[in-house]
C-alpha cells in the first residue's frame, strides 16, 4: 500500500503542476475570449492527457500492482490531494470562503472540471501497465 500512497502523491504533485500553469493561462488569456465555459471545455483534453500519462508514469516509477486496491488507494489519495489543493488556491490566491469555493461547483464549468477529476481518480484503476 505505500507504493500506492506515494505513486499517488506523485501522481498528484504532476497534475496540480501542469492544471496550475494551464489554468493560468486558461484564466488570464483563454477565458476572457471564450467564456469560462469554453476556456474549461478547451482546456480539459489537455488535462485528461496530462494526466493520463501522469497516471502511467507514478504506476510504472512506484511499481504499483495490478490489483483493484492499491489502484483504488492511489486513485482516491490523488483526488482527495488535488481537492484539497485546489480549495486551499481558491481561498489563499482568490479569495473565496470555503463555502464560495464550493458553491461553484454549481456552475457549469465546475461540473465540467469535476467530471474530469473524477476520471482523474479512475485512470489508476483502468490503466494498463
Amino acid at each position: 500500500m505505500v507504493k500506492a500512497l506515494n505513486a499517488a502523491a506523485a501522481y498528484f504533485c504532476a497534475t496540480f503542476a501542469a492544471g496550475f500553469v494551464l489554468g493560468t493561462i486558461r484564466t488570464l488569456l483563454v477565458e476572457p475570449t471564450t467564456g469560462a465555459l469554453g476556456a474549461v471545455a478547451l482546456e480539459l483534453p489537455l488535462m485528461l492527457a496530462v494526466s493520463w500519462m501522469a497516471c502511467g508514469w507514478a504506476l510504472r516509477r512506484f511499481d504499483v500492482e495490478s490489483r483493484f486496491s492499491p489502484r483504488l488507494v492511489m486513485g482516491v489519495v490523488a483526488l482527495a490531494l488535488l481537492m484539497g489543493a485546489e480549495l486551499f488556491v481558491s481561498v489563499l490566491l482568490a479569495g473565496r470562503s470555503p463555502g464560495e469555493h464550493l458553491a461553484l461547483y454549481q456552475t457549469a464549468p465546475a461540473l465540467l472540471g469535476l467530471a474530469a477529476q473524477l476520471a482523474y481518480a479512475i485512470f489508476p484503476l483502468v490503466r494498463l501497465r
